[in-house]
Parts: C-alpha cells; structure tokens; sequence
C-alpha cells in the first residue's frame, strides 16, 4: 500500500510544540528524527536490538507523517494550509526553524525493512549470528553460525538479553536436553538451543508473526527436525499449556520481560523436570529485585544464578520439587 509522506523541516527545540500542533490538526501519527543522544533510561525503556550510531546534535529536526494515497488533493491542500499557519503561530514563541514541508511517496515495505541497515554480523562468543542477507567473514573462526531474519518478530541477538540466555544455554544444555522457550520471538534461542545439541526444542510466541519467522528461520539453520513453534499465551492457555506438556523439559527460556516473568514464574516449574532450569531475561537492573522475590515466593523454585551485562540481568531458577 502507498502512503503520501511529508517530512516537516524544524529544530530540536520547537520538536513538542510541532507535534501538538500536527495532533491539533488531526495528524495521529508521525516519525522524529533528530541527533539528539538518547539517555540511557529511553534506552532502556525503548528494548530494541539495534541502535543507530550516535551523531552530533546541530539542532535540527525533522518530523515525518502520513496520509492515505486515497486522500483528495483537496483535503491534503486543507491540511497543509493549516499546518503552515500553525507554524507561522508557533515562530511567535520558539524557534521553528525553516519550517518547510516536503512531500514524497513511501509504501509499507520500506517501514518494515528500513532497521535492516543496521543488523551487521556479530558474535557472542564463538557463536557467529548474521542477517540472512550479509555473508559471514571467516566463518570458521566460529563454532557455529546463526543465520536470522527477525521479520517484524523480536530478536536479532544484538540485545544484551538475548545475549545473557545464550550464554547460560551454552552452559547448561547437554545432548539429553528438552528445551521450552516461551516468547520466541524470531526463533534465535530456540534454534540456537538445538544446534548446541538440545534433543528437542518447542518455541511459542503470542505473536502469529513470531511463529512463521521462526519456522522460517529454523529452516535456515538447518535445525527442521524435533523443533516446533506454537502459536498461544501460555499464561493464560490451559489446552496450550498441556500440549506444552508437564514435567519434561530441562529448560525453559523466557526472554521477555520482568513483567511477564513474574506471573510465568508461578505456573512455569510444572512443565520442568526437577532440577530442571528456568533461565530468564528482558530484566532491567531495577526490576531485577521483582523478579527475585516472584522466584523465592515459589516453593518448586530456588535461586540458582544471576549474571548481567550493562543494565540487563539474567535470573536463572531450577526446580526443586
């Protein structure tokens, strides 16, 4: 689908006052693009996998919004009109800048596939984790290479969450281990699990998106066999949680979020062997406490092991009864 895009020339200081006047003129949504260094607390907030390189702040801005192609140039000349006197109103108290508009055509798959840019090959570890679309360089220098298109699913391997359930699956999992990860996202545990030797694997996401990429992904990796994806929200799904099945897997991954792994760690333990692990992250530092005490509240559950990585932490339990 096409979409009419405008992209509104403006400064970093008169950024608020320009969305609220879009808003007032009936512009719901709009993108902002700025240098100006995102603080580590919307960092933190934000949760993605890829971040651009910082820039300098020079003071600029731009806002960028939308309008149904379908949209008579009519309504479009209205609207227009009436955001440049709003800006006109705004140079009154703030400094607007050039305030100029300029208009092009976009189509949804640039929106989807624009992040693309900044997902580059890295490793954790000895693994090599890559786009499906970059080669590797020296892939022999690796014990393994992951190859990962997230699609609109969470889940490049670039998050230091992701990265802290790596490492305590290459800890923990052995030749015997049944693997459970709950919100899989692009696959990336799930498969790197079986490929580190997990007998089985089953991913499951509430995401329909989630699933397929996963699927997908799995298939890239060659890892087709004694893994599987299911579509529910465990939490809530009582026919979802038995064909989970109960008092089977050695571990359970849950990189989510401490407040998704607080009420997952009452009704996970079940579905884990005793001495079975339930590794966990998507926990920032000042959740971490939260996520501790839900565990210690649990009596098939105890305390195992906690790592961090900046202000990302992984609580990982066994169960004990």
């Amino acid at each position: 689908m096409q979409w009419r895009k405008f992209t509104l020339n403006t400064t970093t200081e008169a950024t608020d006052f320009v969305i609220g006047m879009l808003s007032e003129n009936g512009i719901d949504s709009f993108e902002i693009e700025d240098r100006k260094p995102l603080s580590e607390e919307d960092k933190n907030a934000m949760f993605v996998d890829i971040l651009p390189a910082p820039q300098d702040d020079d003071g600029r801005a731009r806002i960028l919004f939308y309008m149904d192609s379908d949209v008579s140039e009519e309504e479009v000349g209205r609207t227009l009109q009436d955001i440049r006197a709003g800006l006109e109103e705004l140079r009154s108290f703030t400094v607007v800048g050039e305030g100029s508009i300029e208009e092009s055509i976009t189509e949804d798959k640039d929106w989807v596939n624009n992040w693309k840019q900044f997902f580059k090959p890295f490793s954790v570890d000895d693994i090599l984790i890559k786009p499906t679309w970059e080669p590797a360089d020296n892939p022999e220098d690796y014990k393994m290479v992951i190859e990962i298109d997230p699609g609109t699913a969470f889940g490049t391997g670039l998050h230091e969450t992701t990265q802290l359930c790596i490492r305590q699956l290459r800890k923990y999992i052995t030749a015997d281990s049944r693997l459970l990860d709950i919100g899989c996202g692009s696959g990336i545990l799930t498969i790197i699990g079986r490929k580190l030797g997990a007998s089985e694997a089953l991913g499951i996401d509430i995401d329909k998106a989630a699933v397929k990429a996963s699927a997908e992904n799995a298939e890239v990796n060659h890892v087709t066999e004694r893994i599987a994806f299911l579509e529910g929200n465990i939490l809530e799904d009582k026919e979802l949680q038995e064909r989970a099945g109960y008092d089977c897997y050695d571990i359970v991954t849950a990189n989510i979020l401490a407040d998704v792994i607080i009420p997952l760690s009452r009704i996970v333990a079940p579905h884990l062997k005793v001495g079975g692990l339930f590794i966990t992250s998507g926990i920032i530092d000042t959740r971490e406490a939260d996520v501790v005490a839900a565990i210690r509240e649990n009596p098939m559950l105890e305390l195992k092991e906690i790592t961090r990585q900046k202000d990302w932490v992984n609580v990982t339990a066994v169960r004990v009864r």
